[in-house]
């Protein structure tokens, strides 16, 4: 940037079209993203950087250092939550006066961190055995935060793959055939809330379920003793007799699709028979429960089928559900049916907040990137779950960037106040006041007064 200030060398600018019309750029008086300031007063009111600083360690020698490892952690996840998922977006950044807030510390009345301080972080300190490993935990302990605040009588975990493509020379970047790209793997765990649990970056050409105990176990291992009951629920790249074993053996009820054979198909073949007489205008559809054994299980289970005949169509749709809950069969069906919210949501990570934007050249790097995109999906499902109004409760995460996040202001700084006078487009005042009283309902209570 060429003026220090962020503001343009040139005064104004004019449009042809009319004249009368002047244009000037202020970039460190006036900010874009002035609803980023109700997600740090959410992060205030949880400890959530706080936390962050006690976990990772500073691997910065000297007394040198401008901006502090929290500053630091707050410009990326808070940069990644507005939209901004490149390192090289901090060269703006860096003098946006709603980031410099954000970021604390010297930045409030200087600048933030630089595209070069930033990588570095990110690349280097970050990337370290032990950060990643804090880094790696940090989610499910912001969760267990929100928890304390609102605790959970039960958790439904679903864990699911998705797909990262890659455009470059990563490493372990590798030709996956289902997706037909070259890509990362990562697995993801989420509760019934939408937080995400824990994730992991694998290659490209892993099987969905590789890793699943060192993503799933250290999950299950905080809930127990802390939750009722705990329920499990995946997709069929997931069953597994290992994973039914462990689920059993930690009293987790669990829903997983099975992959159809043909041993299961002739267990419901009278349901397999096209029904006699006119077809209706609906769906059909009918269950079948029975005991099913296979050659690598050491035990029979429950397995519920489905079968449904559409209009139009000459053949049913059959599924298979492998479970060791007693509910009957439609309500396993329906609860099973619910892991689509999953899908959901890791479209939701990688629209919002572009976590499949993983375009550094090691490994390690890219995965301190997944994992800062998942504490800025966190923050901002946060959010979304806990401090949003009625007429606003349904807003995706999307649409809170687009229309909560994305508001203009103006910075004014007197001798001791410095207002942002912010927009009143998508969200007014009123709205932008209960977001900040449900956020000031999270803080902890003061002690009560000694008589």
């Amino acid at each position: 940037m060429a003026n220090p200030t962020g503001e343009s060398v040139s005064d104004a600018v004019r449009l042809d079209f009319d004249r009368r019309l002047t244009l000037q750029f202020r970039g460190s008086v006036v900010t874009s993203d002035a609803g980023l300031l109700a997600y740090r007063e959410l992060d205030d009111a949880l400890g959530l950087s706080v936390m962050a600083g006690e976990m990772l360690a500073d691997a910065r020698t000297g007394k040198n250092g401008r901006h502090a490892l929290v500053g630091l952690l707050r410009q990326s996840v808070f940069g990644r939550l507005a939209g901004y998922e490149d390192v090289n977006d901090a060269e703006r950044l860096r003098h946006d006066p709603a980031m410099r807030w954000i970021v604390g510390g010297k930045a409030v009345v200087g600048r933030a961190a630089s595209p070069s301080q930033i990588g570095r972080f990110e690349t280097q300190w970050l990337a370290t055995d032990k950060n990643l490993s804090a880094l790696a935990d940090l989610s499910s302990q912001w969760i267990d935060l929100v928890h304390g605040r609102r605790p959970p009588r039960g958790i439904v975990l679903d864990m699911d793959s998705s797909v990262s493509p890659t455009h470059g020379e990563q490493e372990m970047s590798v030709w996956n055939g289902h997706y037909a790209c070259t890509c990362y793997h990562p697995l993801f765990v989420f509760n019934q809330f939408g937080d995400l649990e824990r994730c992991a970056l694998r290659a490209g050409n892993v099987h969905s379920a590789d890793g699943w105990d060192d993503v799933l176990k250290p999950v299950v291992a905080r809930y127990q003793g802390k939750v009722s009951r705990i329920y499990f629920r995946a997709d069929a790249a997931f069953a597994m007799p290992e994973v039914y074993e462990f689920l059993e053996a930690e009293r987790i009820k669990y829903a997983i699709r099975l992959p159809a054979n043909q041993v299961l198909q002739s267990r419901i073949g009278y349901l397999l028979t096209r029904p006699v007489g006119r077809p209706p205008h609906h769906v059909r559809r009918f269950h079948a429960n029975f005991s099913y054994q296979a050659g690598t299980w050491t035990k029979p289970r429950r397995v519920i089928a489905k079968v449904e005949w559409h209009p139009g169509e000459l053949y049913p749709r059959v599924g298979f559900i492998v479970t060791n809950m007693s509910r009957p069969a439609e309500r396993v069906v329906a609860f099973y049916n619910k892991r689509g919210t999953c899908e959901q949501w890791i479209k939701e990570g990688k629209g919002a907040i572009k976590w499949t934007r993983l375009s550094c050249r090691t490994f390690a790097a890219n995965a301190v990137r997944l994992q800062l995109h998942a504490l800025a999906y966190n923050l901002g499902n946060f959010l979304r779950t806990l401090a949003t109004p009625e007429p606003i409760m349904d807003w995706s995460l999307t649409t809170l960037k687009d229309k909560l996040i994305k508001i203009g202001a103006k910075v004014v700084s007197h001798g001791r106040y410095v207002i942002f006078q912010m927009a009143e487009v998508a969200i007014a005042r009123q709205m932008f006041e209960e977001i900040l009283r449900l956020i000031a309902e999270l803080r902890p209570q003061p002690p009560p007064a000694l008589a």
